[in-house]
């Protein structure tokens, strides 16, 4: 089963990528420096090192659907009271 606390959701915007949220410093509407066909290759299993521009905070993306990302780490944190 995967960890609900390792996920992010994120949308798909006019061709960019953007999350609602950053998770680890509350910037709104972050677009991510990723590309649409990157969340294919990811989802095949290359993995993605994520590095937030708001933050410069990073983590590593190991898989996509069509709405999460999945990380090697717990990045809910905060909201999981840790």
């Amino acid at each position: 089963m995967i960890p609900f606390i390792n996920t992010w959701p994120y949308d798909l915007i006019m061709g960019d990528i953007y999350v609602q949220e950053c998770p680890f410093c509350d910037a709104v509407n972050v677009r991510l420096p990723m590309k649409p066909k990157e969340l294919q290759s990811i989802h095949d299993g290359k993995k993605k090192l994520l590095v937030f521009p708001c933050c410069s905070n990073r983590s590593t993306v190991l898989d996509t659907d069509t709405d999460y990302l999945l990380f090697d780490k717990p990045i809910r944190y905060r909201n999981a009271n840790h």
